[in-house]
């Protein structure tokens, strides 16, 4: 027979268990959907701008600047963004649109390198090019970043689940 004290003892630890069990796995950031890739892929990009935006927008993005709202609307004609209109502010309001945000397959995410880890197969459209990336001569003689600043351009990437969200490991 266990003496008082350790019974008493073991009752707090279950107790705390019971209490902590709703928790385990409820983090949504750690569920394998197309919106956590999505923020992951987000996140690596915003940490490793590859010829995006210098400071990428993060959405929904609001602004009044000529140039940017210039840019913006053109992948609200591409059906990437939508805009509206805050009056009260005197901005335009950017969200993405579901071709806009658009995680097109993922696989079924299984254990590696300690972690559940997924390929994820993704569209993307990459903002603020430079003119200069975009004439003739420079797409001829460039063929991947004539593909990249296409406004079709695909990607695979391998993501980690962890306690955090799902990240691209580096």
């Amino acid at each position: 027979m266990l003496p008082a004290r350790n019974t008493s003892s073991r009752v707090a630890l279950l107790a705390t268990a019971f209490l902590l069990l709703p928790f385990a796995g409820c983090d949504s950031k750690s569920k394998a959907t197309p919106e956590n890739f999505t923020a992951g892929l987000n996140a690596h990009f915003a940490d490793h701008p590859d010829c995006l935006f210098g400071n990428p927008p993060h959405f929904p993005y609001e602004t009044s600047d000529p140039a940017m709202t210039k840019q913006l609307n053109a992948l609200v004609d591409e059906q990437l963004l939508t805009v509206g209109q805050e009056r009260d502010l005197h901005v335009s309001r950017y969200t993405t649109t579901d071709a806009g945000a658009r995680i097109d397959s993922f696989t079924p995410p299984a254990p590696a390198n300690g972690f559940p880890e997924t390929q994820v197969a993704y569209h993307y459209t990459m903002q603020d090019v430079p003119v200069w990336a975009k004439s003739d001569a420079m797409r001829l003689a460039f063929p991947t970043l004539a593909l990249n600043t296409s406004g079709t351009a695909s990607d695979k990437a391998t993501l980690a689940g962890t306690m955090a969200g799902w990240q691209v490991p580096d």
